[in-house]
């Protein structure tokens, strides 16, 4: 059973077509990664799938549950189970770290979240989630707080670039315990190597989807930069 499914997709914005008839699932309690380079679309898809304001598809059906989910804004999706960790995460300051793990019915409790991306609780629970932390540290936080919530779906958008990127051990961690907890997850990459740790893969190119299937063939043609002229069918063995 699908929890979440794009078809045909379409999607413009400053008079550029951004997503072109992308058609995309992804299983029940499945981590599928999709792979791209610097726009082709993948972060933009992030967006539309959880709702940001300026991200509604021009035509094409997003379903959740096999439910359409095209008018729900943000916080009504976020209620069905749709969580998202961003590329840069938010600061909010006058809040806790402590208190922003514990919002919403999180499962996780926000010490062993914490200590799942590699920090230590004694030393960020009593912290601010303001400009004293790092881009890096912030990220961590944000990934504890997906952790802490389970979310049905969880979409994972890695950053490109930055001193701080986790290292693909954290992100593993991660995996394993959103989908030891039933969580399905949407991991954004440009790296094949982290890619390689989903149950199944796909990559992006030109706003389509252009080749999906066992993570490690979907990484190799990635990393052979066979998009260019990739038809769909390179190895899409669903």
């Amino acid at each position: 059973m699908n929890i979440l499914e794009l078809r045909e997709i379409v999607y413009s914005a400053a008079g550029r077509e951004i997503l072109a008839g992308l058609s995309f699932r992804i299983k029940v309690g499945e981590v599928h990664a999709l792979l791209g380079t610097n726009g082709t679309g993948k972060s933009t898809l992030a967006h539309m799938i959880m709702g940001c304001q300026g991200y509604h598809p021009a035509t094409g059906e997003i379903s959740f549950n096999g439910f359409p989910i095209n008018d729900l804004k943000i916080h009504e999706r976020a209620r069905l189970g749709i969580s998202m960790a961003w590329q840069e995460p938010a600061r909010f300051e006058g809040l806790l770290v402590r208190d922003y793990l514990t919002l919403g019915k999180t499962i996780e409790k926000p010490e062993s979240a914490l200590r799942l991306v590699g920090m230590e609780p004694s030393r960020y629970l009593g912290r601010m989630v303001d400009r004293s932390l790092s881009g890096g540290e912030r990220k961590r936080i944000e990934l504890a707080s997906v952790l802490a919530l389970q979310p049905k779906l969880a979409i994972l958008d890695e950053p490109d670039s930055g001193i701080d990127m986790l290292s693909t051990d954290d992100i593993i961690r991660v995996l394993d315990r959103l989908r030891s907890g039933g969580s399905a997850v949407l991991l954004i990459t440009h790296r094949d190597e982290i890619a390689e740790a989903a149950d199944q893969a796909s990559q992006i190119c030109g706003g389509r989807i252009v080749c999906t299937g066992k993570p490690a063939q979907v990484a190799a043609v990635f990393k052979s930069r066979k998009c260019i002229s990739c038809d769909g069918e390179v190895c899409n063995n669903e």
